[in-house]
């Protein structure tokens, strides 16, 4: 249809009065919210609210006459309507998508801007041309923030994906003041003791009928940071004589201003505590020295899943920059209401609520949990152990003890929950000359063990893969470390306030109402004297394989916590010290990846992280090796491994990959083609990146709208030459014609495969060989 008839449907069928029964709804909603009723909104609503708006607006808009009369397609707009807003409930619908119609139609814009967010709302990007086959060893694909590539790491871009990859954050959870404090040595009799002196008439802290005295009434976040930081000290003299235990140089800190150093955004925290006695209001942190990070609210109405997903936004700085950490302890405190959370590598999940004004012991026992706690209570791995400046783990290999000596971290994923891979280059005792790599992640119990895969790689014989040394499972207490077990000590998030089973998404606050379960500590509730100890849990000694609430384990998620031990160091390929030295590299990656699926493994995920470059003759016997089992499987595998999901980098990502197709060693080749691109676009020497570029929404496209920038990349020969010519760094464009004709093999005639040819191996490997001969390059 033409944009003049479309126009002139438009002006001769006007919406008038057509929406306002959903105007009134959302103004509805947002007085019972006490928030303005404009498109600013949107930010402040929970994902149920949000979604029944979007449900209400679509079944507004079907009920005009307008859709029935635009054609869109082969149909006309109303069967996208009704098309779209039936994936409105779906687990994967796209919030973003759809909020400028909304604020278009909340600003009451003029009728042809809205119909042209309808149409932008629910056009879809073009099917693949055949048929997708069933992915039946296929594990699904996730989205989290270590996925990125060259990422700026703006909010605007990473909200979306950390909120994907935290998925149901469960909150109301029973026992989790005892779970995560019970052990604190004397917590419970200095909790009492020092609540008892707050309320002492002579030194009073706390009123029984008003709560804490100098609490601020309109709980302005830098007054309560004062006050906060005025009564943390006194509670700690109170303290003092009943922990011989006790940190006395760990301090609480607020500087809601000053960014923190250590992130690649900046990020700033309301509120902490650090391991600093000289902490002072303009000193300098990094978010290495965090060992509770705060969020704070001035409103109680705030205790909804954005200022969830703002406490886990610093989380995941805490976590990125600690390569040690196993999980953190963090707090929310929204006006007076406050909520303690604990992350780990399977997202976050929080006690009940309770008022710090009503329930004074709790809060007491609270602040003197995070300054009481060790590094191990606060998360820190105690297998990694530190004497007289240098840090080691001890490993059983051969039947003999062996130390690995720590060297450096060469890398730490920077996300919550995921593998969340750390490597580190170490050395043994017995042989320091030879460097060794230790990859520490987490995974799932279903995936096949990297370590074995690895093992099975070698033995067999594989060229240009990272050799094994050793693998093996943390063991902490005795016991296999991993989420539900060690870490959250089988806390049951069945019990939790929002638990919904099979939602990926929570989708409500949980507020603070009195529970009727039995055993839920009530909040909003004064308590007289007699009363004050029961608040606090029996402190009851248990082993750290304790669990304090029974749950079917095999129905829940769960990640392991595992560690390979590689023969071989390198570094990431786009390191590599010449353009002849890249090419090198990608040849020897190439055949090792060729080799790795002769073998009958398939590698799954190809990334500039993946492929590495060692450039001394001595050690490894090759140039460019691949690292990285983690996603790899044996290609007899019948059908998928149980996993919940598996991430991979998707800048890199194949194009059918992207649109779920079944995984094929095609899909890998492809994404070699894309590391090469990728690097000539985002560095401008070997090493150095020259920071975002108009790629880096490559990030965080949905997989379909990503797939469909891809097909449009490489599909015509003129305008890819064209891209590159302006796209690529000065340093990498001679590298050009050699890339085009990459992209001639990889995609025929600019099309994806249509079938798998392992010539396509020898063709790519040919190319890399040639093009180290070229002078120009």
């Amino acid at each position: 249809m033409a944009d003049q008839d479309r126009s002139e449907i438009i002006r001769n069928n006007p919406i008038g009065s057509g929406l306002e029964a959903f105007l009134a709804s959302f103004s509805s909603l947002c007085k019972s919210k006490d928030i303005s009723s404009s498109g600013e909104a949107l930010g402040q609503l929970d994902d149920e609210e949000f979604q029944n708006i979007t449900i209400d607006l679509f079944l507004a808009l079907q009920q005009l006459r307008l859709p029935r009369l635009l054609r869109f397609g082969s149909s006309n707009l109303l069967s996208h309507l009704l098309k779209y807003a039936s994936t409105v409930t779906s687990g994967d619908f796209d919030y973003d998508r759809v909020k400028p119609l909304l604020r278009a139609v909340i600003a009451k814009e003029p009728d042809e801007k809205i119909w042209a967010q309808v149409y932008r709302a629910v056009t879809e990007s073009t099917p693949p041309p055949r048929p997708i086959p069933p992915a039946l060893l296929q594990t699904p694909w996730l989205r989290n923030t270590s996925s990125f590539a060259n990422s700026s790491e703006q909010r605007k871009y990473m909200d979306t994906v950390l909120k994907e990859e935290l998925g149901a954050m469960y909150v109301g959870l029973r026992r989790f003041h005892e779970t995560f404090f019970g052990d604190i040595a004397g917590l419970q009799t200095a909790s009492e003791a020092v609540f008892a002196k707050c309320r002492e008439s002579s030194n009073r802290l706390f009123d029984d009928d008003n709560g804490w005295l100098g609490w601020p009434p309109q709980a302005k976040e830098k007054d309560v940071l004062s006050w906060f930081q005025d009564i943390v000290p006194q509670l700690s003299r109170l303290a003092q004589g009943h922990s011989p235990t006790a940190n006395p140089t760990r301090r609480p800190i607020a500087q809601p201003d000053q960014p923190l150093d250590g992130s690649t955004a900046d990020r700033k925290l309301d509120v902490g505590f650090v391991n600093d006695p000289k902490a002072r209001k303009n000193s300098r942190y990094h978010w290495s020295q965090i060992l509770v990070p705060g969020e704070l609210k001035s409103s109680p109405k705030a205790d909804t899943s954005k200022t969830w997903l703002d406490i886990g936004r610093y989380v995941r700085e805490v976590l990125a920059t600690q390569d040690t950490r196993r999980f953190v302890i963090a707090f929310t405190l929204c006006g007076s209401l406050m909520r303690i959370w604990e992350f780990d590598r399977l997202g976050g999940i929080a006690s009940d609520q309770f008022d710090i004004n009503q329930d004074g012991l709790r809060f007491v026992s609270t602040i003197l949990g995070f300054l009481w706690m060790n590094e191990e209570q606060l998360g820190f791995d105690p297998t990694i152990i530190t004497s007289e400046g240098v840090r080691y783990v001890e490993i059983e290999r051969d039947g003999r003890r062996e130390r690995l000596i720590f060297d450096g971290v060469m890398r730490r994923a920077p996300c919550i929950a995921g593998r969340a891979t750390t490597c580190w280059k170490v050395h043994s005792d017995r042989d320091p000359r030879t460097p060794l790599v230790i990859k520490d992640s987490w995974q799932y119990p279903e995936r096949e063990e990297e370590g074995a895969l690895l093992k099975e790689a070698t033995d067999k014989g594989v060229l240009n893969m990272a050799r094994y040394y050793h693998h093996y499972t943390v063991q902490i207490c005795g016991t296999d470390d991993d989420v539900q077990g060690n870490v959250r000590k089988r806390l049951d998030i069945t019990m939790a306030d929002n638990y919904r089973p099979d939602r990926s998404v929570v989708i409500r606050a949980a507020t603070s109402t009195t529970s009727s379960r039995e055993g839920r500590n009530i909040a909003n509730r004064k308590r007289p004297a007699s009363q004050t100890d029961a608040a606090l849990p029996p402190n009851k000694k248990r082993s750290c394989s304790a669990s304090p609430t029974k749950v079917d384990s095999s129905t829940l998620p769960n990640r392991v916590h595992r560690r390979v031990v590689l023969h071989d160091y390198g570094e990431p390929i786009f390191c590599a010290s010449s353009r002849t030295a890249l090419l090198a590299a990608l040849e020897d990656c190439l055949k090792g990846h060729q080799s790795l699926h002769g073998a009958g493994i398939l590698h799954r995920d190809i990334s500039i992280n993946n492929l590495m470059v060692h450039e001394d003759e001595r050690n490894p016997p090759w140039r460019g090796f691949l690292i990285d089992l983690d996603l790899a499987i044996n290609e007899e595998r019948k059908v998928a491994s149980g996993a919940k999901g598996k991430t991979g980098t998707r800048a890199f990502m194949a194009i059918g990959s992207l649109l779920g197709e079944q995984h094929s060693f095609m899909h890998d080749l492809e994404s070699f083609f894309w590391v090469l691109f990728w690097i000539c676009i985002h560095y401008s020497e070997p090493g150095k990146d020259i920071g975002e570029t108009e790629f880096n929404n490559w990030n965080y496209e949905s997989d379909g709208n990503l797939a469909g920038l891809k097909k449009g990349m490489v599909s015509d020969e003129g305008d890819f030459i064209k891209t590159t010519e302006e796209r690529f760094t000065k340093y990498y464009r001679p590298l050009i014609p050699w890339v085009n004709r990459l992209r001639r093999v990889v995609f025929p005639n600019g099309t994806r495969w249509q079938k798998e040819d392992k010539a396509l191996y020898s063709s790519m490997q040919n190319i890399f060989h040639i093009a180290q001969k070229d002078p120009n390059v």
